[in-house]
């Protein structure tokens, strides 16, 4: 009896373990979804922006200018330019929309992003 006893309470553990996973996996993927919400209006602004147009133009002439291919990838909701060992990634937030510089691989810096503002400034601040 002692190994049906045993074989019992491994099922019931094993239960018992998948019922928590799946609570965690429900609650991972609320989370998400929340998150996904709250960045959905900075996402659409970012892709709709006149800024962002503007953004790619000046960073592809300075790319250009410094014999540097400008790579533009749209990865879901982020926007990010490469060039050689530079990166710029704009990540939209549930508190607005954040310029991420990466240079060699690592993050160096962050900076908020006013959609109102100076693309320009913003190319010659990653490129410069």
């Amino acid at each position: 009896m002692g190994f049906l006893d045993n074989l019992e309470s491994s099922l019931k553990n094993l239960e018992s373990r998948d019922e928590k996973e799946s609570q965690r996996d429900h609650e991972r993927r609320e989370e998400e979804s929340a998150t996904a919400r709250a960045i959905g209006p900075y996402a659409e602004q970012l892709k709709d922006a006149q800024f962002t147009k503007d953004l790619l133009t000046h960073a592809t002439r300075l790319g250009y200018a410094k014999r540097m291919k400008v790579n533009i990838v749209w990865l879901g909701p982020t926007l990010r330019l490469e060039a050689r060992e530079k990166r710029l990634e704009l990540r939209p937030t549930p508190g607005g929309i954040v310029a991420v510089f990466i240079e060699n691989g690592t993050e160096s810096r962050t900076a908020p992003v006013d959609l109102d503002g100076s693309a320009e400034a913003l190319a010659q601040e990653w490129l410069g």
